[in-house]
C-alpha cells in the first residue's frame, strides 16, 4: 500500500511574486486579525480575500489551501513566546518565563487552542522555542530522551491549564451568566461538602484572573521542583 505524502507548507519554497501584490506577510497579519475577532469557525479564503480588498483566488498564489494559511498564523503564535537564553539567566528562570509567556499568548489568540495537537508546529518560530527550551532542559542535566521527557512535560502542564480556561472563557463570553448568582448556585450544590464549600467561598475574596494566575505559578513551581528533584537522583 503506498503511503501518503506529508505535506505542509514549510516544505517547499514560497512563490515568487510576479507583479506588485499582497506580501505572505500581509496575509497572515489579516488572517491573524480574522481569527482574533472571529476565531477558527469564522476564517475563510472568501473573508480573508474580502478583507484584503482581493479575491479569494489571488490568495491561493501564496498558500495552497486554509491549512496551510493556519500553518502560518501559528508560527506566527510562537513567535510571540519568550524564551529567554538559558545560559544566560538559567536553565529554570527561562522555561519558567517560556511557560508564563506560552499560556498568556494562548490567551490572547484563544483560537490557537484549536490547533495544537492538530496542526504541526514545523515553523521558524516554533523551531526557534522548542531548541532554545531544549537547550534549557539539556543545561540543567538532563540527557538523551529526558530532555524531551522534561519538555513534554512542562508544555503538556501549559496546555492542560490553560485550554480548558479558554473553554471556559468562552463559554461565558457567550453567554449572560451574572457571575454572584452562579457561584452561590455553585455554593448551593456544594453545601453537603464542607471542605469543597471552605475552598469555594475563599476563591470569591479573591480576583478570578488572580486566582488563575497563583494556581498556573504554583503548579508550574510544582513541576519544575519535581524535575529538578530527577536530576538529584
Amino acid at each position: 500500500m503506498t503511503s501518503k505524502p506529508f505535506n505542509s507548507v514549510w516544505f517547499r519554497e514560497p512563490r515568487k511574486v510576479a507583479s506588485p501584490g499582497r506580501s505572505r506577510e500581509e496575509i497572515v497579519r489579516a488572517a491573524m486579525e480574522l481569527l482574533d475577532s472571529e476565531g477558527i469557525d469564522g476564517l475563510s479564503m472568501r473573508k480573508l480575500g474580502a478583507k484584503l480588498m482581493s479575491g479569494a483566488t489571488s490568495l491561493y498564489w501564496y498558500v495552497a489551501n486554509k491549512d496551510e494559511l493556519l500553518e502560518l498564523v501559528y508560527d506566527e503564535i510562537w513567535g510571540e513566546i519568550a524564551v529567554p537564553d538559558p545560559e544566560t539567566v538559567g536553565w529554570r528562570n527561562a522555561v519558567s518565563v517560556m511557560a508564563h509567556s506560552m499560556r498568556q499568548v494562548m490567551l490572547r489568540h484563544p483560537w490557537s487552542a484549536d490547533l495544537i495537537g492538530h496542526m504541526p508546529a514545523l515553523g521558524p518560530q516554533a523551531l526557534t522555542v522548542a531548541d532554545r527550551t531544549r537547550r534549557a532542559f539539556k543545561l540543567a542535566g538532563f540527557t538523551g530522551l529526558d530532555i524531551d521527557y522534561a519538555n513534554g512535560t512542562l508544555t503538556a502542564y501549559v496546555f492542560g491549564m490553560t485550554i480548558p480556561q479558554i473553554a471556559w472563557n468562552a463559554a461565558m463570553a457567550d453567554s449572560d451568566y451574572d457571575s454572584q448568582a452562579l457561584a452561590d448556585q455553585v455554593a448551593m450544590a456544594a453545601a453537603d461538602f464542607p471542605d469543597l464549600l471552605e475552598g469555594i467561598r475563599a476563591d470569591q475574596y479573591e480576583d478570578p484572573g488572580t486566582v488563575r494566575e497563583l494556581a498556573f505559578d504554583f503548579g508550574l513551581v510544582s513541576v519544575l521542583d519535581g524535575l529538578e528533584r530527577r536530576l538529584a537522583k
